[in-house]
């Protein structure tokens, strides 16, 4: 904490918004200290908010959590000149994604990049279903599947793969974040739990189907592409026994109870609304 005050910043910007980010903005002494008024936590009785500039919980007139982040700039009198992220790979990536998109013979804009994992288990569909719904994808629309994820997600992987007679290409683990970018960017959309590779998808400009449990997806929905997310009917009866902590989107597992049907009809509706060539266009 010293070696942070030794530094003299002009200017902290307290976007976790905590009461340890909030401990720490009042240690730093930078004359211009901004943080969220009021805060996403109520602060308690001995705590006070540090920041000197107040910026609103969600900034520019928008309700999605990208825009509490953004918040801190509408304080500040920065103009927004992108609503939007966009992420694009770089060239080399692109051209490491299509030289093993082309191992498999596999085209752009020829298969669905699936991804199955998530932070917790509650907000992993299961693996059965995405294997279920895999099958008829790939029956109505001809597109390969392609599967992503990271290391720690291949048993997942497995029994997808285990689970359908469908052939498969099994990626998880396999790809660093820079190439996975790469390879959404070329996929003709993207399925998957609510997760930083849907964002990833969305951010290249992909079409997204997200799907959701108790998560609002009003305010964590993907951003910057055609999407459509899912959730099942609410209220939710529980079905993750003590996995789930009910109040808590983050630890809840509202998403098991999602069928196979409503993703299959998202995934054909947003393949007919967005056609090859219109997504080369824009």
């Amino acid at each position: 904490m010293l070696k942070l005050r030794r530094y003299r910043f002009d200017m902290i910007i307290d976007i976790s918004d905590s009461k340890t980010s909030r401990f720490i903005s009042g240690l730093v002494s930078a004359p211009i200290r901004v943080g969220y008024h009021p805060p996403e936590r109520p602060l308690r009785w001995f705590e006070r908010q540090r920041a000197n500039v107040k910026a609103k919980p969600f900034g520019y007139g928008e309700q999605h959590f990208l825009y509490r982040y953004l918040s801190p700039l509408e304080a500040l009198g920065v103009d927004l000149r992108v609503r939007v992220p966009a992420i694009q790979p770089l060239p080399l990536e692109t051209t490491r994604a299509l030289a093993l998109l082309d191992t498999f013979h596999l085209r752009p804009n020829a298969y669905v990049a699936v991804h199955a994992g998530a932070s917790f288990p509650g907000r992993r569909w299961q693996p059965e279903r995405f294997a279920a719904a895999i099958e008829r994808i790939a029956d109505d629309s001809g597109l390969a599947i392609v599967l992503v994820g990271g290391p720690d997600e291949k048993d997942t992987a497995e029994q997808i793969v285990g689970g359908t007679k469908t052939p498969i290409v099994n990626l998880v683990g396999a790809l660093s974040l820079e190439t996975l970018q790469a390879l959404l960017k070329e996929a003709r959309l993207f399925l998957g739990n609510e997760s930083g590779p849907m964002h990833m998808a969305a951010a290249a400009g992909t079409p997204v189907v997200g799907l959701f449990g108790l998560t609002n997806p009003v305010r964590w929905g993907p951003v910057g592409a055609p999407s459509i997310s899912l959730q099942p009917p609410m209220p939710c009866d529980c079905v993750g026994g003590d996995l789930c902590r009910r109040k808590d989107p983050s630890r809840s597992c509202c998403v098991w109870r999602l069928e196979v049907d409503p993703v299959v009809q998202a995934v054909g509706e947003l393949l007919s609304r967005t056609p090859v060539a219109v997504r080369q266009a824009s």
